[in-house]
């Protein structure tokens, strides 16, 4: 079984090792475009490096609506190449690369017209599920299925009578986002790729017009590395144009910010048994399943302020629950939202000044030899951005290389995933865990599970709940530190569990025995342990007065009130 370790003493040797020979390729950013990149080079055989200047997907990539799907709204659109290669990869995805992580999800889409309406959206769903079993990756998932009025209500009792004539349901998929990453940068560091998160690009290295490296900032250890690269691919997403200002290079397109907010409310206040996508005058609005919870979201506003951290305002909050409540026959107030997350979604300039209208594409583009910068697209066609940004520098490389292989490459954990699945009784009889936190972990982690479950077997008060987020144990908090590069504890309760969104409290009252776990990994004193906790709950502080504000500008200021942590 294919494994890796992203701990502290990795962490150390990757940026040594990168900056002691030149590699083939050096990835800058590790979003799901950028740790699918250095996965797919170095599956071709391409000695790689990865470089993050905050965490694994802490920018737009752990902040999604989380799911895998081809885009039915494209069809709308008359952009079938693009729905069509969702598709495959969606398909993919749930049947060979991510069994593990990638789940089938039902949606029910109320009709609100009789007649026409029925037929005009039950010919795209048809069309979309024909389109995904003609890619040979949609078997899997149930057809579409058209609902009585009546029906509908008893499989979704929430929405109101009048809200609806009918319905049809569908289904795509879903995934824990920033887990995805994390697993995508381990696979490629299991196949020989070098990986290191806190670690910022300040500058590109020269000779004449070719970009040879990068200069690479240890921003937990201090020091800076020059990393020598034949080809540096930049995957910073929304970063992109600033990134590309370091070659002194416009670049041949632009990028622009979209922001998307969502609400996470608990699972009882909207009573279905199926997910709900809603159409809105700019968009559409989902409600997901997730867990314990839904996920309710998103709007699709222009974002021109901090990049890091996007804030979500007061404005926003009313818009996503006014368009949900507007089908609700209980609607949901403010004190029904656990959690609230806004992210930035990177969008190809175009000639509209909509963002929802500019294009989900991908460009791939080389504006100065040396490097390769790759952005648009979508979450779900990570793979393929990835492809085609490892084939452009592959065409600046000196060398004959392998074809692209990752659609035959699953992810770590997928292997044994589904045996493991089949025993998960006997697990839970021997590991003396009940069998729904052995469906957790099996869902979370695939056969990696059994890595934590080692954890729980050396000392088994990592098999307790944590307090106040009992849906997770303290084992994958010090796994998250051990084996997944969690360097902070905002990078836990954050991005390798969903803490932050999913209880009222924002995890502050998880927070100091989080800490605690981590600090046996990453040997943290008292005195760090403390600073750590009262970050977050800064930041968690900070989060709440954004969204209290009536509009971005306030709602960014409040944001910036909590600084990212810096180690001493």
């Amino acid at each position: 079984m294919r494994t890796a370790t992203l701990g502290p003493a990795q962490r150390a040797e990757s940026l040594a090792a990168m900056a002691e020979r030149e590699l083939d390729v050096l990835v800058v950013g590790a979003g799901v475009v950028g740790a699918g990149t250095a996965l797919d080079a170095v599956t071709r055989g391409l000695s790689t490096g990865l470089v993050e200047a905050r965490d694994w997907a802490s920018g737009t990539s752990s902040r999604s609506s989380k799911l895998i799907h081809g885009g039915l709204r494209y069809l709308e659109m008359l952009d079938f190449a693009l729905v069509r290669e969702a598709l495959k990869e969606r398909g993919l995805l749930l049947e060979r690369l991510a069994p593990h992580l990638v789940k089938p999800v039902p949606f029910l889409y109320p009709l609100q017209h009789k007649g026409w309406e029925r037929l005009y959206a039950g010919s795209g769903v048809a069309l979309y599920d024909a389109m995904s079993m003609a890619r040979g990756h949609g078997r899997g998932l149930p057809i579409h299925r058209h609902l009585t009025r009546s029906h509908a209500l008893r499989v979704a009792p929430a929405l109101k009578k009048d809200a609806l004539v009918g319905a049809l349901q569908y289904y795509d998929a879903q995934m824990d986002d920033a887990r995805f990453v994390a697993t995508l940068v381990r696979t490629a560091v299991a196949y020989g790729a070098e990986a290191a998160n806190r670690a910022r690009v300040t500058g590109f290295l020269r000779e004449g017009e070719r970009v040879v490296g990068a200069r690479v900032q240890d921003v937990e250890g201090g020091g800076e590395y020059e990393v020598r690269a034949r080809q540096v691919v930049n995957a910073t997403g929304v970063w992109t144009d600033d990134t590309q200002a370091m070659v002194g290079e416009r670049g041949q397109f632009h990028v622009r910010a979209s922001k998307g907010v969502h609400l996470v409310v608990p699972r009882d206040r909207i009573s279905s048994s199926t997910g709900l996508i809603l159409r809105t005058e700019k968009s559409v609005l989902f409600v997901i399943p997730w867990g314990r919870h839904w996920i309710v979201g998103t709007t699709d506003t222009d974002w021109d302020l901090d990049k890091a951290h996007p804030a979500a305002s007061s404005a926003d909050i009313d818009y996503v629950l006014e368009h949900v409540n507007s089908v609700l026959r209980v609607p949901l107030t403010r004190d029904d939202v656990e959690g609230v997350y806004a992210g930035l979604r990177p969008l190809l300039a175009g000639e509209s000044d909509a963002t929802s209208k500019l294009s989900r594409e991908h460009t791939v583009a080389h504006p100065v030899p040396g490097l390769v910068v790759v952005a648009g697209g979508k979450y779900t066609t990570y793979r393929v951005m990835a492809k085609d940004a490892v084939d452009e520098a592959v065409r600046g490389l000196d060398q004959r290389v392998a074809d692209c292989v990752t659609e035959d490459v699953p992810l770590i954990g997928a292997e044994g995933y589904r045996a493991l699945w089949n025993a998960r009784a006997r697990i839970a009889a021997r590991t003396g865990l009940h069998v729904v936190r052995v469906e957790h972990l099996l869902n979370r982690f695939g056969a990696m599970a059994e890595e934590v479950l080692d954890l729980v077997a050396e000392d088994p008060s990592l098999g307790e709940p944590l307090q106040f987020a009992d849906d997770y144990l303290r084992a994958e908090i010090v796994y998250a530190a051990s084996h997944e590069g969690a360097r902070h504890l905002d990078d836990v309760l954050t991005r390798r569990t969903r803490i932050s969104i999913e209880t009222f409290d924002r995890g502050t009252r998880s927070a100091r025995e989080a800490a605690e776990l981590m600090a046996s990994v990453l040997g943290w004193d008292k005195d760090h342990i403390e600073r750590e906790v009262q970050h977050y709950e800064k930041r968690v502080e900070a989060e709440r007065e954004s969204q209290r504000q009536p509009d971005d500008l306030t709602a960014d200021a409040a944001r910036l009130g909590a600084p990212d942590i810096v180690p001493l």
